[in-house]
């Protein structure tokens, strides 16, 4: 069954270059969505293109962006949002999610950088998160992120939070890797933000690995396995919200398929868990 605001359901794989034609020749594979960022697909011609295409045609493919800077100073791009709406119709994407987070203001800066956590915030983004889904026609799912210092701050991160979801109605995807991230960074409980987030906002997960940089940084990474403080925060989601439909993020380092196809079994394990615990009890 599908999550509230998700037309998924099950376990999905990020969609990289890397594996697209290795991936269309399997006959079968267990994925049950995948996602890409539009960015990097919109401008392709040619067996890019192709391949695209035939992977929409197999798979529900979610779109998560990388360039909306939704909390940035300067004032949207109405021209990229309808480049991506004409790209959305064309290949039937179920989905859009972008970062809270911007990342340009007179030029780009190639890094998420975090929205002061301040009541001004929440009515501004919350004016541009109903913008982008006016001229869209379709919901806003966005993504909690992870961020290394909190200028200007105000209130808690997870009040920040909850206010945007409310004052803008959009969805949330919950970034379980980036609670557990944010939650060493900066001394907080990583159960209790997964609490607090309002379960029928929650469209989809993610999860993935990160990089160790000293006992109190971590960096999200997107580069690494996924190590079992992460997996035990996954659980407690499910057990928290439901069995929401969770994808496995891999940008860099990427290994073999079959790698990839192991950490998605281990997703299905801990989405049977309750089920499992059921049966031994029932």
């Amino acid at each position: 069954m599908a999550h509230p605001s998700c037309p998924v359901s099950g376990t999905g794989l990020g969609l990289r270059r890397q594996f697209i034609e290795e991936l269309l020749e399997l006959g079968n594979p267990d994925i049950d969505f995948m996602e890409v960022a539009p960015e990097n697909w919109m401008g392709l011609g040619g067996k890019y293109a192709k391949q695209f295409t035939a992977a929409c045609e197999r798979f529900a493919m979610m779109c998560h962006g990388l360039s909306l800077s939704i909390g940035s100073p300067a004032p949207l791009d109405v021209a990229f949002l309808k480049q991506l709406k004409q790209f959305f119709d064309k290949h039937q994407i179920v989905s859009y999610s972008e970062h809270l987070s911007y990342c340009s203001d007179d030029g780009h800066l190639y890094d998420l950088m975090p929205i002061p956590f301040t009541a001004e915030s929440v009515h501004y983004v919350s004016e541009r998160i109903k913008q982008v889904q006016d001229i869209l026609e379709r919901q806003l799912i966005i993504e909690n992120v992870s961020y290394y210092a909190a200028p200007g701050q105000e209130m808690t991160e997870v009040d920040f939070t909850r206010e945007v979801l409310e004052e803008a109605n959009c969805g949330l995807l919950l970034d379980v890797n980036n609670v557990y991230v944010n939650s060493i960074n900066h001394g907080y409980d990583a159960k209790h933000f997964i609490d607090a987030m309002p379960t029928d906002r929650i469209a989809y997960l993610h999860i993935a690995g990160h990089y160790n940089e000293a006992e109190d940084l971590i960096v999200d990474t997107h580069g690494a396995d996924i190590v079992d403080p992460v997996w035990q925060l996954l659980s407690h989601t499910y057990d928290r919200h439901g069995i929401i439909p969770t994808l496995l993020e891999r940008d860099f380092n990427i290994p073999s398929l079959s790698h990839l196809f192991d950490e998605m079994t281990i997703i299905r394990q801990y989405q049977q868990q309750p089920y499992d615990m059921q049966a031994r009890h029932g």
